[in-house]
């Protein structure tokens, strides 16, 4: 057995190990007084720090694998580890495997870091066995190749691979890959972490751009760039974070408080998590100040009729964007 086989092989025994320690913790969990019951920030972080890179990971960490789909050693059939490591390519750089249906520059791993291995960077880990699951954006129940198809139609400004194309197949492996050992149906204390708490959100009319544009320049433009496009970093290259080449306005990045969660605790790479609520929002509001694509089908988003207050772009809820400079505006 070769080095690399070692080492893919242990990775895995890891992972199948500390997931049985997770599944004990919540075998105790459950037996707690209701004082004793929810997930308390320590005990998710604990969890986190066994099966994911940590969300205190500064830029020279960016590409780093604790899974590597590249290993000799990934699956028994070579043909589903091909597949899983097409998935892997394909969410690195779509628009090279997955061109057809990709709209703009941005990647998965723009936003998914290190492969959707890390902690408070959405990650990816367990996230196939939580489907089907019920969105409220869709008001109905989704599939995992629901939820992929979103992403390239919304984040990616594309369109849905077909369910039996490569490119959705290869991406199903990968997160399955990456979900192997998982309970179906429990979700992970990882995942939905990236969130600003309703009491320390903003109302959107008083967040003050100007502000969010001072602390951009200041944490943000040394690897996005004052223009937003994204400097090489050479470790890694950030997407642009408006304009034509950017996420449309039905992605949930361009929501004001969804973007600020992400920020706050990914962002910036050279110091990730020591932003305040505050700051998260007011770098979030000048983000979304922006033009980018528009998203022609957000009217049926929320069928429920309980549209997201932070969504700016979305005319139901704001007949104006709120935030956006005349001078930005199209005419």
């Amino acid at each position: 057995m070769t080095n690399m086989q070692q080492t893919g092989l242990r990775k895995m025994t890891i992972r199948k190990a500390s997931l049985h320690a997770v599944t004990a913790m919540g075998l105790t969990l459950v037996a707690c007084t209701s004082s004793e019951s929810a997930l308390s920030d320590a005990e998710t972080t604990v969890q986190a720090s066994e099966l994911l890179i940590p969300a205190a990971a500064t830029l020279e960490r960016v590409g780093e694998l604790l899974y590597d789909p590249m290993a000799d050693s990934i699956h028994p059939d070579p043909r589903m580890a091909s597949m899983i490591r097409l998935g892997f390519q394909i969410s690195q750089d779509p628009q090279t495997y997955a061109s057809e249906f990709v709209g703009n520059d941005l990647t998965c791993g723009n936003c998914h870091l290190n492969a959707g291995q890390r902690d408070r960077a959405l990650p990816l880990l367990g996230v196939a066995a939580t489907f089907p699951q019920y969105r409220r954006r869709d008001d109905r129940l989704v599939s995992l190749e629901d939820r992929i198809g979103g992403c390239f139609k919304r984040s990616m400004n594309g369109t849905a691979p077909p369910y039996d194309h490569p490119v959705m197949l290869a991406l199903d492996a990968y997160l399955n890959w990456l979900s192997e050992g998982f309970t179906m149906g429990e979700r992970p204390a990882w995942l939905g972490q990236n969130e600003i708490a309703v009491e320390a959100r903003i109302p959107i009319e008083e967040l003050d751009v100007n502000g969010g544009e001072e602390l951009y320049n200041l944490h943000c433009a040394p690897c996005h760039g004052l223009d937003g496009q994204g400097i090489d970093l050479i470790l890694a290259k950030p997407g642009p974070l408006w304009g034509p080449l950017s996420w449309n306005d039905g992605a949930g990045a361009a929501r004001i408080w969804k973007l600020a969660g992400y920020i706050k605790h990914a962002m910036p790479l050279t110091a990730p998590g020591t932003l305040t609520d505050e700051e998260a929002q007011l770098i979030s509001a000048y983000v979304n100040s922006h033009e980018r694509p528009e998203y022609p089908d957000k009217d049926s988003d929320f069928p429920d009729g309980t549209r997201p207050a932070d969504a700016v772009y979305d005319t139901l809820v704001f007949a104006t964007h709120p935030l956006m400079r005349a001078s930005r505006r199209q005419p």
